[in-house]
């Protein structure tokens, strides 16, 4: 079952088509990764589903229901969060502040909102900074917060953007670790903007790639990656073949 679905959503900045026609489906409880050169329209297009900012076109659906041009608060109380490739957290507040923020917002009524957003903290990893101050925290414990921020509004659909830049690569795979969890754990589907491609190729179970604002091709990971449009969009030119 289709969970979120985009439907031509296309946004134009200054004559230039930042997204150009864009649509995709994503299934409940699945991975899809979404790739690209710079300047492809990933990040715009994550503003768009995440209603940022307004297509000029086209619809975003999320459970079958239209949730185009809504605010990013009804979004996300809708079943919808995100992160930032640039991290906004309150630097002033302790890390369980930052979460019980987000909390407040969804409260279930079971909980009291430090308890539940403890509760986050802990699933993220981040139990040993929960009472520390967020500034002056590490890139990787800065990534989580980040997460956790998200989670505290119960999102149905996660959107990543970028959540594994900054990081070496022995603090990738504890995060890509982490999501795999979410899914399987916590029943979220994800939908993640990424340029490592190891990440995108463990995590992924389908990819969606856009060059120039639009669909170059969509598929399994395998697939895609071996496809020359793929590799010539990244590289700049045509790939190599072996002579017969």
């Amino acid at each position: 079952m289709s969970i979120l679905r985009a439907e031509g959503l296309t946004k134009h900045f200054r004559g230039l088509k930042a997204v150009d026609d864009v649509s995709f489906e994503v299934e409940e409880g699945s991975i899809l990764g979404i790739i690209g050169p710079n300047g492809a329209g990933k990040t715009t297009l994550f503003n768009l589903i995440a209603g940022a900012i307004t297509p000029d076109s086209g619809r975003t659906f999320l459970e079958g229901v239209d949730v185009s041009g809504r605010p990013p608060h009804a979004i996300a109380q809708a079943g919808m969060a995100r992160t930032f490739q640039l991290m906004r957290p309150f630097y002033s507040m302790s890390v369980l502040d930052n979460v019980t923020i987000g909390v407040l917002a969804s409260r279930d009524g079971h909980r009291t909102p430090r308890d539940h957003a403890a509760e986050i903290i802990e699933t993220v990893g981040l139990g040993p900074w929960r009472d520390s101050a967020t500034e002056g925290l590490p890139t990787a414990a800065l990534k989580r917060l980040e997460l956790a921020r998200a989670m505290a509004v119960k999102p149905k659909v996660l959107l990543l953007d970028e959540v594994l830049a900054g990081l070496v690569p022995a603090e990738r795979t504890p995060v890509m670790e982490l999501l795999e969890r979410l899914r399987t754990d916590e029943g979220i589907t994800l939908v993640f903007v990424e340029h490592i491609m190891a990440a995108v190729m463990r995590l992924s179970d389908s990819v969606l790639v856009l060059n120039l604002g639009r669909v170059l091709t969509a598929g399994a990971p395998d697939v895609v990656t071996k496809d020359p449009r793929v590799i010539e969009a990244y590289l700049g030119e045509e790939p190599t073949r072996a002579d017969s």
